[in-house]
């Protein structure tokens, strides 16, 4: 095949040969690179292979080959189109029947005017094609016996020969859709005419969309048929070629298969390692991998330890074999209490921090002493004395009799049991009274209790050797999570697998040839993952976790804040008090030329200070000046 505009091939192009593989002959480059503009391929270079899968129409260019004009329309636009059999119009119906037989054509043709007709039967409307069946007489005149469709009937008219007007010949048939004209061959090129637009004639310029296949492209192409560049077809010499296309592993968890299915790493996302394993290491590229399928359970719990200065993270499999034993929690407010109260299930606590009511005049509120020992019943709302209603926490403050007969239920521990109140807000400490010594599995302790809840692993998971939990003292269970993973196993080491979240860890890969061995048995498969610090907490933001609301926040106290007021009144006056106390130290030494003239009375004089400094005023004394003279003359 010789090499051909892109447009010409696809409107040529009949789409059950689908797919077709083209060879790029001249490529077409744009400045500074670019690849894709709105999703469309707007780069090839010379020589590129292009598997064509899918053409689609993206809209319609009428064009009116006189003037130049266009205008788009949609691909479901609902107007007839016939084709025009010549670029030429004809004066009268008789220049236009003798044309006809000039190209041996015959009866019946269709034609149209330009211009409305007005017969003795009725108008026919411009542009509204006819058929012309026949040429006979009529009433003496050589006439053109034609067939008018209006809706579903039939008229039949009878119009001299020597009708004037501005007469086109249309081709013979039914009239086609848009859809119809482009598909069909005869049609592809010629004018064509439509009633519903204002040009007598036409010409349709489709405009498609192609989607292809390339190598080492992991989506579809789509490349437009307007551009530029021209391909050679030559689907039959590359039966051979096959096309890679690469994957994610999100979109093979997406299309579901088939599995197992042996892939090959082409590239790895960047960023710091989520998981500490050491598989991660071994995952770079060229590195096969065998993908098993979607992992069961689909549900993971986070973990974190506890009793080490610095926590470590993981996140632990629905399928974890270990056995568990619960250890007392530890709640530092009354609203962590009622978070984890299940109906059915008593709650029973000790109090390892003092508490003392403060502002509080509400009967039921009381102090804690570290050891009291309550049984939390339930939330409920209780009446303040300044009117507005606080939620609180109901407990029964159980005796220490109740604690040296264990779980007993007497009439005695009834009697002792009194009834309290504590806010939600209360940040106090409990730690959880139990005596529970059964050994739990995962799956079971996440049925039956709510998290987190505090457990030590007494039994590691025997499929996975190298399990670390078992070394800690206490782990805390987080969180559960819903999260789809793969299992995946290395080329390398077939024997172990592992799980992959797609989600977070898109690795990119290609399918490879061969087919995995199939393992006998159930697949060993790693069940505890160590996460890295970022990723936990990265893991803590998401939606799931947001819902989990924060404690109420204590009410401001009015007494509290009116002593602080009155404390700083205090304080404001006595700083005042001593301000004006230490206001005569620091006026500045009188001096003599600061005195009035001396010709006035010195009683005035000191009169005058007195009343401008505030001093007491003194009596001037003659015999003290005088003594005060004679001292100077010694």
């Amino acid at each position: 095949m010789e090499p051909t505009s892109l447009q010409d091939f696809v409107c040529a192009l009949d789409p059950t040969s689908l797919p077709r593989v083209l060879k790029v002959c001249s490529g077409v480059y744009f400045q500074g690179s670019i690849y894709e503009i709105s999703g469309n391929e707007c780069c090839l270079s010379t020589g590129d292979l292009i598997k064509v899968t899918q053409v689609h129409l993206q809209k319609v260019v009428c064009e009116n080959p006189g003037t130049g004009q266009t205008i788009e329309l949609d691909p479901n636009f609902q107007g007839l189109f016939r084709r025009l059999t010549g670029p030429q119009s004809y004066g009268t119906l008789e220049e236009l029947v003798s044309a006809a037989m000039h190209r041996s054509k015959e009866l019946p043709i269709w034609f149209m005017s330009t211009h409305k007709i007005d017969t003795k039967a009725r108008v026919v409307p411009k542009e509204q094609p006819l058929m012309l069946e026949a040429v006979e007489m009529y009433l003496g005149t050589c006439s053109a016996r034609c067939v008018l469709s209006v809706g579903n009937q039939m008229v039949k008219l009878r119009l001299p020969l020597s009708q004037k007007g501005t007469f086109w010949d249309l081709e013979t048939g039914d009239p086609r859709t848009l859809l119809q004209a482009l598909q069909d061959p005869a049609l592809k090129g010629p004018l064509l005419t439509c009633p519903n637009l204002p040009w007598r004639s036409l010409i349709l310029r489709p405009q498609y969309e192609i989607q292809a296949i390339m190598h080492m492209r992991r989506t579809v192409v789509k490349i437009p048929s307007t551009l530029e560049v021209d391909v050679e077809d030559v689907t039959a010499s590359s039966q051979h070629v096959d096309f890679i296309q690469p994957l994610l592993l999100s979109e093979a968890l997406a299309r579901g298969g088939p599995f197992p299915l042996t892939t090959e790493i082409l590239e790895v996302p960047n960023g710091p390692p989520i998981f500490l394993n050491p598989w991660v290491g071994s995952l770079q590229k060229g590195q096969r991998l065998c993908i098993y399928g979607l992992a069961s359970p689909s549900w993971r719990v986070m973990v974190s330890t506890k009793g080490r200065k610095v926590p470590r993270y993981f996140m632990v499999s629905g399928a974890y074999q270990g056995k568990l034993r619960r250890r007392p929690r530890e709640f530092h407010t009354a609203y962590d209490l009622l978070g984890v109260l299940q109906p059915g299930r008593p709650l029973r606590v000790v109090a390892t921090k003092d508490y003392e009511v403060e502002g509080m005049e509400l009967p039921g509120f009381v102090s804690l002493a570290v050891g009291d020992r309550l049984e939390v019943l339930g939330t409920s709302q209780a009446h303040g004395a300044q009117g507005g209603d606080t939620d609180v926490l109901v407990c029964h403050r159980l005796s220490d009799l109740a604690a040296e007969e264990g779980e007993k239920e007497c009439e005695e521990e009834a009697e002792d049991q009194e009834q309290i109140m504590l806010p939600l807000y209360y940040a106090g400490s409990f730690v959880e009274e139990m005596n529970d010594g059964r050994r739990y599995s995962l799956e079971d302790l996440i049925a039956q209790f709510s998290l987190p809840c505090e457990v030590k692993v007494v039994t590691k998971d025997s499929s996975h050797p190298a399990d670390p939990l078992p070394s800690f003292s206490g782990l805390r269970l987080e969180e559960k999570i819903m999260e789809p993973f793969l299992v995946v196993s290395l080329d390398s080491e077939p024997g172990m697998c592992f799980e992959i979240p797609p989600r977070w860890l898109d690795l990119t890969v290609v399918e490879a040839g061969g087919q995995p061995d199939q393992p006998v048995g159930s697949l060993p498969i790693v069940t505890v993952e160590e996460l890295s610090d970022a990723f936990y907490y990265h893991l803590r933001k998401l939606p799931a976790f947001e819902n989990q609301s924060p404690p109420p926040r204590p009410p401001k106290r009015q007494a509290l804040s009116e002593s602080k007021k009155q404390s700083s009144k205090e304080r404001s006056n006595q700083s005042f008090q001593v301000s004006e106390l230490q206001q005569p130290a620091l006026l500045p030494k009188l001096k003599m030329k600061t005195l009035p003239m001396a010709t006035q009375d010195k009683r005035d004089v000191y009169s005058k200070v007195t009343s401008k400094k505030g001093l007491k005023p003194t009596n001037s004394n003659t015999q003290d000046s005088g003594e005060m003279n004679m001292t100077m003359k010694k």
